[in-house]
């Protein structure tokens, strides 16, 4: 690995583990479903903004980036976030970031079956195992993360559980319809189609009820929009394009440690001794799919990473 890049790695891996701290924090005052919307409008106002003002960078106008990315914004975007920002109102934002970084494992598992050309050797198969297990060892031990629960809720793990499967399918749907096209203009489409998703059915179901937002709510809430999604987006977006998508996958190393140690720190939450071998268990089996040099064509693309 470029050793120039590590500065960038911690950056992002501090942007997203930081994001998932203070969302946490944030769904105890807003809704999850409102909490997103406003997150993603706010992001979505910074992307535009970006547009505005940055020499040759147009938005996009090409109906078909529009369509394909739009839907990568639905199910790749808008639904895996929802299932886990719900899910912090049941885990600490340690265990679910453990949860969310099986999410390489599971994209390298399904692409196996769903692209030819992603054929899964001994070592990855042991890696996918090893990964897939330490969340199973989480789940099963009834591990929360949170102080004053004394097992998690299964809902918890299913929301998680259910944004790794998305997120994961969305990164092979992304390989299939989307390579060739800018990563910005991907990424800007998909914060605007969230938004224009999430704000409306939020209203819909839940309302628009402010009233137990405080002055530490609204800055959690402009936090997540601006470091958790616009900047962790461009960073996103620069380590790609100048270090390439392995030292951008060691972001997923970092993240869960960055969660667990912030949410100890700022939201008392705990890390149990089975946590710490979980996380062991997950980042190695999803440090087995690297093997110290490039990653296989579909993490080289298309690193699966996220902002929550």
């Amino acid at each position: 690995m470029n050793i120039a890049a590590l500065p960038y790695i911690l950056l992002l891996a501090f942007f997203f583990g930081s994001s998932m701290v203070v969302s946490r924090f944030g769904v105890g005052q807003f809704e999850p479903t409102t909490y997103i919307g406003i997150r993603m409008i706010l992001s979505s106002l910074l992307a535009f903004a970006v547009y505005s003002v940055a020499t040759g960078r147009r938005l996009p106008r090409d109906p078909v980036l529009w369509k394909r990315a739009g839907l990568l914004g639905i199910f790749g975007t808008a639904l895996p976030m929802t299932c886990a920002i719900s899910s912090l109102q049941y885990l600490s934002s340690g265990v679910a970031a453990l949860l969310l970084a099986t999410g390489p494992p599971l994209t390298v598992l399904m692409a196996h079956f769903l692209l030819p050309e992603e054929s899964l050797n001994r070592r990855q198969v042991f890696g996918v195992a090893m990964a897939l297990g330490g969340a199973l060892l989480l789940a099963f031990t009834g591990e929360n993360g949170l102080p004053d629960v004394a097992e998690a809720s299964p809902l918890g793990y299913l929301l998680a559980g259910s944004a790794t499967v998305f997120g994961g399918a969305m990164v092979i749907y992304a390989r299939r319809n989307l390579r060739g096209y800018d990563a910005f203009d991907v990424g800007s489409i998909r914060i605007f189609t969230t938004a224009l998703i999430v704000m409306p059915l939020s209203l819909v179901t839940v309302g628009f009820d402010m009233s137990a937002v405080n002055g530490a709510g609204v800055l959690a809430l402009l936090y997540s929009a601006l470091v958790g999604t616009f900047l962790g987006l461009l960073l996103s977006f620069y380590n790609v394009k100048r270090f390439g998508a392995t030292p951008t996958m060691m972001t997923t190393y970092i993240i869960p440690i960055v969660a667990g140690i912030g949410g100890v720190i700022f939201l008392g939450e705990v890390i149990s001794p089975t946590m710490v071998v979980g996380m062991v268990i997950i980042v190695g089996g999803v440090a087995l799919l690297q093997e110290f040099r490039k990653p296989t064509g579909l993490l080289r693309r298309f690193p699966h990473r996220g902002s929550y």
